[in-house]
């Protein structure tokens, strides 16, 4: 309680000091700014002020402003996004949470292709694979987005824009950052977590260079949390990114590109809630290969998303019933190939459509069976088609439907619309009213249809979602925007527990699944020198609640007091989340137990000298050494501090 007290006076303070600041001409609100352009509303640019689904943008700006933090920490910022494990051991899997929904049901994207695991039970992307130093931007889409792109699209998608080359014949930038990692009950002062990278970019006439390095390595603290008076060993994690971006531009109207990807970590793991081991250890290893080619006509444009995503994962765990060690090696291999047209009938007119091929394939190796990539495979041919119209009135309307022919369980259609209407628009006020209806599919894993306990019988999961909320600003000062959303779950597949060998099966479930929440949050622009945003989501959810919290607020500071200085703090409070407790691990069989809610406050600083090419950093998380968990029995980062420096040359 007295934390939360100093929280509520510093934000207070924040708010009555305007006066410290100089009182230049104000800025513009980023965050809401419906000018903007983003493009995973329709796979082109497009302004925001022409769709009516909710679109959040991380900026590079935002990204430069938390220099040394990771992608999923920035993510876990954004409002109606939960990140489970964002502050847990890195080795330690986080999990994807979009208004409610699991990580299945949220797509990643890097630069328009679709990245999934095809090695796991849910097919969902590891988001640890990716380093923030290599990204333009990222664009958070919310709501059912299948008719665009295809399974996993149920709560939303992140679409992950890559940095471009330079103009400049060689360009590059080095960055390196030294850290603490421990937890709020035993801290240590050893710079335990470690990074650098370096990219090296630039243009020879018509060709395009860009190439990125980065190395990560953390330790510090166990994975589980120890209820003993020794403490458990340390855990540690390390990774590395490599990617290779080349393009020819042949012409103003075609020019290709091709980018080679590699990313791996390795870690060590514990034995589980509140239960230490010396001997897990795991490894995973991805590879990307891709070319886009694009032309641009009179009245139109054509890209072709031409990429293969193989993916290695093995992991070695002690097992205590034989005294032995399991090994477990997975290797699985995605292809997708996109290809989008978009014509211009008039400038209020355009048509998008599309055709969209993907095969995924599984390779199990375990001491407990193994899957055949010859049986474990499927493959899906989608066509799609949308549709904006954008009246000289104010209303934008977007349509489309898509098509989902898998060779597995047969077709299935999922269709959107959403609906913009600007009501206002001047210098004083600018209000837009937005809309949607729109469905999507997730189909069953390569794992749940042909593992020893799989169904190749299994129908893909659906989801409903309507939504309907505003956008708005009020002057050079107030952005408000708030969104109310239904979603309705139906076929999910579960995990039935049998008496008899195999002792479990997957099924769709029976039960109709309603989510309802409401997202809002204001950006008032207090000076040029300072904005604060404050956010809350609220999520009400039927069953499958485990760990989602109902409640959540984030409340940001952006500061710069003096040129060339940026302050900047996340103050983040997650409500209560539960987990279903079947067999009485933790407490009560078949009751819940219940997490109490807890607050973090980051801070950044970065301060630039020699106009601009070199930029010292620092970040101070969980500034009140707040103690708390994101999952039962497993330590999450207590007070920490980084320092780095940027040098572009």
């Amino acid at each position: 309680m007295n934390k939360q007290c100093v929280i509520i006076g510093a934000v207070a303070l924040c708010l009555l000091s305007t006066d410290v600041f100089s009182q230049e001409k104000k800025s513009k609100g980023k965050t809401e700014n419906l000018e903007e352009i983003v493009i995973s509303a329709t796979k082109f640019e497009l302004k925001k002020e022409n769709t009516g689904k909710v679109i959040y943008k991380i900026s590079q700006k935002d990204i430069q402003r938390n220099a040394g933090k990771s992608v999923i920490e920035l993510l876990n910022n954004v409002l109606g996004v939960e990140i489970r494990g964002a502050n847990s051991n890195p080795g330690e899997p986080r999990s994807t949470y979009i208004r409610g929904g699991r990580s299945r049901q949220a797509l990643v994207l890097i630069d328009g292709v679709p990245l999934s695991d095809p090695t796991g039970i849910e097919q969902s992307f590891d988001l640890r694979l990716l380093s923030l130093n290599q990204i333009e931007s990222i664009e958070v889409l919310k709501g059912a987005s299948s008719t665009l792109y295809g399974s996993g699209a149920g709560t939303g998608v992140i679409n992950i824009i890559l940095k471009k080359a330079s103009e400049n014949t060689v360009s590059g930038v080095y960055e390196v950052s030294l850290g603490t990692n421990s937890t709020s009950k035993k801290s240590n002062s050893s710079l335990n977590d470690k990074n650098q990278n370096i990219s090296i970019n630039g243009t020879l006439d018509k060709f395009k260079y860009n190439a990125f390095f980065n190395i990560t390595g953390t330790s510090g603290f166990s994975s589980a949390k120890s209820t003993l008076t020794i403490p458990f060993e340390e855990d540690t994690y390390t990774s590395n990114n490599g990617f290779l971006k080349l393009g020819y531009e042949f012409n103003t109207q075609f020019k290709i590109e091709t980018f080679l990807n590699f990313d791996a970590f390795d870690y060590t793991f514990d034995a589980g809630a509140f239960n230490d081991s010396d001997i897990n250890l795991g490894n995973q290893e991805q590879f990307r290969i891709g070319i886009r080619p694009q032309l641009k006509y009179k009245k139109g444009e054509v890209f072709l998303n031409a990429s293969v995503n193989s993916l290695d994962r093995s992991f070695e765990s002690f097992n205590s019933f034989s005294g032995g060690t399991n090994v477990f090696v997975y290797k699985g291999t995605s292809v997708n190939l996109d290809l989008v047209n978009k014509y211009e009938f008039t400038e209020n007119f355009q048509l998008i459509t599309g055709i969209n091929y993907q095969k995924h394939e599984n390779e199990s190796i375990s001491d407990f069976g193994n899957i055949d990539p010859d049986l474990a495979n499927f493959n899906v041919v989608d066509p799609y088609v949308s549709a904006v119209y954008i009246t000289d009135f104010g209303l934008s309307i977007n349509a489309g439907g898509r098509l989902n022919i898998h060779s597995n369980y047969g077709n299935n259609f999922v269709y959107d619309t959403n609906l913009a209407f600007g009501i206002v628009k001047n210098e004083t006020i600018n209000l837009k009213l937005i809309s949607s209806y729109s469905t999507a599919f997730i189909a069953p894993s390569l794992y749940q249809l042909f593992s020893d306990y799989g169904a190749t019988n299994l129908a893909p999961e659906t989801n409903r979602t309507f939504e309907f909320g505003f956008e708005s600003k009020l002057g050079q000062q107030w952005a408000l925007s708030a969104v109310y959303y239904n979603r309705v779950e139906e076929n999910k597949v579960i995990f039935l527990n049998l008496p008899t060998p195999p002792y479990g099966i997957y099924a769709n479930a029976l039960e109709t699944i309603d989510v309802s929440g409401i997202e809002a949050d204001v950006t008032f622009t207090i000076s040029k020198e300072l904005t604060t945003t404050v956010g809350y989501a609220f999520v009400d959810k039927t069953s499958d609640i485990d760990y989602i919290p109902k409640n959540k607020l984030t409340a940001s500071f952006v500061a710069n007091p003096i040129k060339n200085l940026a302050i900047s703090t996340m103050f983040k409070n997650v409500g209560k989340r539960s987990l279903f407790d079947a067999f009485g691990s933790f407490g009560e069989a078949g009751k819940d137990v219940i997490l109490p809610s807890y607050s973090v406050l980051d801070m950044n600083v970065n301060y630039k000298v020699l106009e601009g090419k070199v930029l010292f950093f620092g970040s101070i998380t969980n500034l009140l050494n707040e103690d708390y968990e994101e999952t039962i029995g497993f330590n999450t980062r207590g007070r920490n501090f980084k320092i780095g420096i940027r040098i572009q040359f």
